[in-house]
């Protein structure tokens, strides 16, 4: 039976979670799918009940599961602790464990919400972009990295960017064959011109192109320039390709093309293991107010019955019923406009799992 492992973390993450486990269970009872649950402390709630942000059982359990699904992590009660144990390290040691080294993050504006855009309908309309970001290595993960004393007035703070070129080839290969099955285009986003491994990065990204997919279109832009693209001409990318900050980067502000984070799900996919999350973090701002958008989360769950369970039809059915709902006007907060019909975290769920129900 699959098996799998929730992580609802912190802040909003334990909301937008149980709206996903709406769904899911559902989905469970009605396809008899046999899905099993099993639910850890992750993040700043592990931290308080066990002084680390992720235990080792944690990490022996998801490398067991089929699939770890996962809410948010981190807030500013923890934001005072030593980088090394801060929330956010568990989310990075989960994803070095799992050797999770390709995230998938869409950025999809659906057509009902073009005016929750900050940019102009014409820009937005139709925009359908898959980033690719690499996971687990570059500056994130570098040695050597910290901050030391250079004398008693001064301090160097150090972090290590650097790529091998099997790192930079499987990352590569992930984009080009996502885009085979999309419209074949390809941007490869670094800063060759400044620095060294940002040239081996865009060499080794050609090379693959060019021996093992001569069919698809490639185009290098530097990262400034392409963070300056995204919002002058987004409907003319297909597959943007980066690495770890960069592609965090450049992700986020993908999100804002749609209007909203609360919109965006991501899968990351390695040799060990898969991790589906919201692109959105924590939110303290709004948590325990039932106010965050759980469409993210629910999204996040359709790319997890697609790529780990290849449950495609089932994954297609959860999108129509976003779709659906969207069509009716009913928004969350971060996402409304003057006219619709705005409902909470709960209710957005509930409103969801009707339609899919009703449309089954």
């Amino acid at each position: 039976m699959p098996k799998i492992l929730l992580l609802p973390g912190d802040g909003i993450g334990t909301e937008v979670t149980n709206e996903s486990m709406k769904i899911l269970n559902f989905l469970n009872e009605k396809e008899n799918l046999g899905l099993e649950f099993e639910e850890a402390l992750f993040g700043g709630a592990c931290l308080d009940e066990q002084n680390i942000p992720i235990t080792d059982e944690t990490i022996e359990i998801a490398k067991e599961s089929d699939a770890v699904l996962m809410g948010a992590v981190g807030g500013p009660k923890w934001d005072t602790l030593p980088h090394e144990i801060r929330p956010e390290r568990g989310l990075l040691r989960i994803r070095k464990e799992l050797d999770a080294f390709a995230n998938l993050r869409p950025a999809v504006v659906f057509g009902p919400l073009k005016n929750a855009s900050t940019l102009k309908n014409e820009i937005v309309d139709g925009v359908d972009i898959m980033v690719v970001r690499e996971l687990t290595g570059g500056i994130y993960f570098g040695t050597p990295r910290g901050i030391e004393y250079l004398d008693s007035s001064e301090k160097k703070g150090t972090n290590t960017l650097s790529y091998t070129t099997s790192e930079i080839k499987r990352i590569a290969r992930v984009a080009f064959e996502i885009a085979q099955k999309r419209n074949k285009r390809v941007t490869s986003i670094d800063k060759a011109n400044v620095l060294e491994v940002m040239q081996l990065w865009r060499d080794t990204v050609t090379e693959v192109k060019e021996t093992q997919f001569p069919e698809i279109e490639l185009e290098h832009l530097y990262v400034d320039n392409a963070a300056m693209q995204l919002i002058r001409r987004p409907r003319s990318f297909d597959v943007m390709l980066a690495g770890n900050m960069f592609g965090d980067i450049i992700s986020d502000e993908a999100a804002q093309l749609t209007g909203s984070l609360g919109m965006l799900p991501s899968a990351s996919i390695g040799s060990q293991g898969a991790i589906y999350e919201p692109v959105h973090g924590s939110a303290p701002d709004i948590a325990g107010k039932n106010l965050a958008n759980p469409i993210a989360s629910i999204l996040t769950t359709a790319m997890m019955l697609k790529y780990s369970l290849n449950l495609d039809s089932i994954s297609n059915k959860i999108h129509r019923s976003v779709d659906s709902v969207l069509e009716q006007r009913y928004r969350t907060g971060d996402i409304y406009e003057e006219g619709a019909k705005k409902v909470n975290c709960t209710e957005m769920g509930s409103l969801i799992l009707e339609d899919l129900k009703a449309n089954y």
